[in-house]
């Protein structure tokens, strides 16, 4: 006879990601996609100002002979050594000193924290971010076994002597910045500020992952310095960049600015990633940057994205309800809009989407405590045009 089976257990899943939840930005895509519906949900560039011809042209050279069977090949965990070159040279005029050997292109700038998480983060850390900030980040710490910390500020960004309490208090790993044109408020940080929070970080010992996606989408204002260009910022700062909202986010392309002790543990991370990002589309931009003015492309892009941010900040007058505030953004993608006590900006969205129109409710840009009655407009993928029409239908949802 046969000893009684008892019912095996399934495999299981790591705890680890249990408690992830997928970004509503990803779930708004195929909503976005109903030609019905006017977003304003993704935090995406026009794709009608994608500069096809420049990008088409480095691919017929990456392809061409004599180069095509090399950049078709396995290559560089670090990067086409061309594309970092020209990458440093852009970044030394931004003012940002940079060498080519400072850097390491990652699959565009979500690999590059995943990579710096990694390095730099074991379970249990403490990661402190401003509340709120970029979803997608929030998804990385997490998914890490971080623990991570909202500090407090103001609209110029992490407040010093917050930040300050914060380090004493939870002795953290890391503090994740977006100075300029910040996802999801469009704040951007003073200079005064900047020195003084990296002032803090580099007294208690914490790294600054500094994420720029932004920087050079400017409509208005002064160029500001990356914090990782100043002098308080000392060895402990990490600059993130990307081809994704200057260029095209299909590429994904982006790079990570490191000190040396942390670029050789970086590279040790992506090669047990990934082993390198694509070797053509690393060749295609390296002949892009090389052949195409891309400053001249910009500047076409950001007196576009000027006028679309000019009309949306032009209608918010008329639409939102008394009591009402939000961002006048310096540039960027973002519009932050906090409506009055009470409000739920997840209700609206229901009524919203009926009406043909989205964005994303703000809730979902903080670690914890989510104020509810927050939102993030985009304005860069629809015409003035359709902004007004967009924004005509979110009238009528909140009046619902």
């Amino acid at each position: 006879m046969y000893a009684e089976q008892l019912p095996l257990a399934g495999p299981v899943i790591a705890r680890r990601v249990t408690g992830l939840n997928h970004s509503p930005v990803r779930q708004l895509l195929a909503l976005s996609a109903r030609p019905d519906v006017i977003s304003f949900a993704g935090g995406f560039p026009a794709p009608e100002l994608f500069d096809v011809d420049g990008l088409r042209a480095g691919f017929a050279e990456a392809l061409a002979d004599p180069s095509v069977r090399r950049n078709l090949q396995y290559s560089a965990t670090e990067g086409n050594a061309e594309l970092r070159e020209l990458l440093a040279e852009r970044l030394t005029r931004r003012g940002l000193s940079t060498g080519a050997s400072d850097l390491l292109t990652t699959n565009g700038s979500q690999q590059a924290l995943t990579m710096l998480t990694t390095a730099l983060v074991d379970p249990g850390d403490v990661v402190l971010v401003a509340a709120p900030t970029y979803l997608a980040a929030l998804q990385c710490f997490h998914l890490a076994g971080a623990r991570v910390v909202p500090v407090a500020g103001d609209a110029h960004g992490i407040a010093p002597d917050a930040l300050t309490e914060a380090c004493r208090r939870y002795r953290p790993s890391l503090l994740y910045l977006i100075p300029t044109f910040a996802n999801p408020t469009g704040h951007t940080m003073p200079l005064d500020r900047r020195r003084e929070l990296a002032e803090v970080a580099r007294r208690h010992s914490v790294w600054i992952v500094e994420d720029d996606p932004y920087g050079e989408l400017r409509y208005r204002g002064e160029h500001l310095p990356p914090v990782a260009a100043l002098p308080e910022a000392g060895e402990a700062t990490v600059y993130v960049g990307s081809f994704s909202k200057t260029s095209a986010p299909g590429l994904r392309l982006g790079w990570v600015r490191a000190p040396g002790s942390l670029r050789r543990t970086l590279m040790l991370v992506k090669e047990a990633a990934d082993l390198h990002s694509s070797t053509v589309d690393q060749a295609a931009a390296a002949v892009y940057l090389r052949t195409a003015d891309l400053d001249g492309h910009l500047r076409a892009v950001v007196a576009q994205y000027r006028d679309r941010c000019s009309a949306m900040l032009d209608k918010l007058p008329s639409v939102l309800p008394p009591g009402s505030r939000w961002t006048s953004p310096e540039g960027g993608m973002f519009v932050w809009v906090r409506l009055p006590d009470g409000a739920d900006a997840s209700h609206v969205l229901t009524r919203a989407v009926d009406l043909g129109v989205a964005f994303v409710p703000g809730s979902a840009f903080y670690p914890v405590d989510p104020d509810h009655a927050t939102l993030r407009l985009s304005f860069t993928t629809n015409t003035p045009d359709q902004i007004s029409t967009g924004l005509s239908r979110l009238r009528e949802a909140l009046r619902q």
